[in-house]
């Protein structure tokens, strides 16, 4: 793709970056057979095609609308059209720079800025987001009914392991599991400890830092993942194998830290260091012997791939792998390469088709007729389970060797 972008962004390395991504582009389009939106309304510029173009005018100079605002909204940055392109554009980022452009030179409104500014307050802060739910678990009988099943239920997490072994890994907590379903990481905790690996969690961690970064407030994000660095340091100088992510958003923000921070000559080499290190818990586990864990002869489950595993992570297969493995059923998923629809904040600021693309995912996960649904990330799981007949749970649950009553 020709581009005519000025100087003076030619002369800042996102500038430079945008142009290198653009340029890769060859407008072959194959990347709408794949995008979510452009499936749920077939406009071009609702499709990653399209909204290259958009960001394209805009780096150039042209004046930008609130349609294109919408249009670039629209987008979950999912990147199935990563996967799916044959010239490897790098759009998730291209998009990120592309939205910080319009917001740059056509500033929200203030409801608008107010509205993020409070996400940005809530959810990557684990106490202020349990104190949230606490209140709403409260008064649930006073909410509506449509309202209630936000609510996610309250199920113990059990016991956490205090074994000493010789091998350690970290753990990173999160923002909203801890408070949600504080069960994922505690049973994960006990399956590390059946295969002779203690999880750790530094004090000092939290955010990975995505909900910030990717509602374009990039300094607090980059904020948020120094301070992470920070936590793990010690224990990564002290020999720690891996940091083990069960939640895979957080898991490719981590992933990406090396990337995000190359420019800040205090963590650029610290961050490609826990970038190595950062693991999901299933490539970890893809790597151990796991005949002391529990099998699932006879169980029949549907596997949601998150978007940030498959499409972000590349680690399609990798789960489903893990569960045959163990002997478990998995009940066939039809358009499993589709977004669920909740995509961190999406779901939030877009509801409509968030609940469209979640309807469209529970029709194809309830087909195989499975006796429970499981996924790999905290946000997609919350986001089913709000309209799921069939119960949501985290996959690493099923491997629990001693799970709560």
């Amino acid at each position: 793709m020709q581009t005519h972008l000025s100087q003076a962004l030619l002369d800042t390395a996102e500038g430079r970056e945008a142009e290198s991504i653009l340029r890769t582009c060859v407008h072959c389009g194959f990347c709408n057979a794949t995008c979510p939106t452009y499936q749920l309304l077939g406009d071009e510029l609702d499709g990653p095609r399209g909204r290259i173009y958009q960001i394209k005018q805009v780096l150039e100079g042209e004046v930008t609308g609130e349609a294109t605002r919408l249009h670039l909204d629209r987008c979950l940055q999912c990147r199935a059209c990563e996967t799916t392109c044959p010239s490897g554009v790098r759009y998730a980022r291209l998009a990120e720079i592309g939205r910080a452009a319009v917001e740059r030179e056509q500033p929200r409104n203030w409801r608008a800025r107010a509205f993020r500014w409070g996400l940005r307050r809530v959810l990557p802060h684990t106490g202020r987001f349990a104190a949230l739910l606490w209140l709403g678990r409260l008064a649930e009988p006073f909410i509506p009914r449509r309202v209630r099943p936000a609510l996610p239920p309250v199920r113990p997490a059990g016991v956490w392991p205090r074994a000493v072994h010789e091998r350690t890994m970290l753990l990173l907590d999160g923002c909203v599991q801890p408070a949600a379903a504080p069960l994922t990481n505690a049973a994960a905790a006990r399956v590390f400890n059946r295969l002779g690996i203690r999880l750790e969690r530094p004090q000092g961690q939290g955010c990975c830092g995505a909900v910030s970064y990717h509602l374009n407030a990039h300094a607090e994000g980059l904020s948020q993942a120094r301070r992470n660095i920070d936590a793990w340091w010690p224990a990564i100088e002290a020999g720690a194998e891996a940091l083990v992510i069960t939640a895979s958003g957080c898991g490719l923000q981590v992933k990406e830290y090396g990337e995000l921070l190359r420019d800040d000559p205090a963590y650029a080499e610290k961050a490609t260091r826990v970038s190595a290190l950062a693991r999901d818990v299933a490539e970890v586990l893809s790597a151990e012997d796991l005949s002391s864990l529990p099998r699932g002869e006879g169980r029949r489950v549907a596997f949601h791939a998150p978007c940030t595993l498959q499409h972000g992570q590349r680690l399609g297969g990798a789960v489903e792998g893990l569960l045959r493995q163990l002997g478990y059923e998995l009940a066939p998923v039809a358009d499993a390469h589709l977004c669920c629809g909740s995509a961190g904040t999406y779901s939030i600021l877009q509801p409509e088709l968030s609940r469209q693309l979640r309807a469209n995912k529970l029709h194809a996960l309830a087909a195989g007729e499975p006796e429970l649904i499981v996924s790999a990330n905290i946000g997609c799981q919350l986001h089913l389970q709000q309209a799921s007949e069939t119960p949501v749970r985290h996959w690493i649950e099923l491997l629990d060797p001693a799970p709560p009553v």
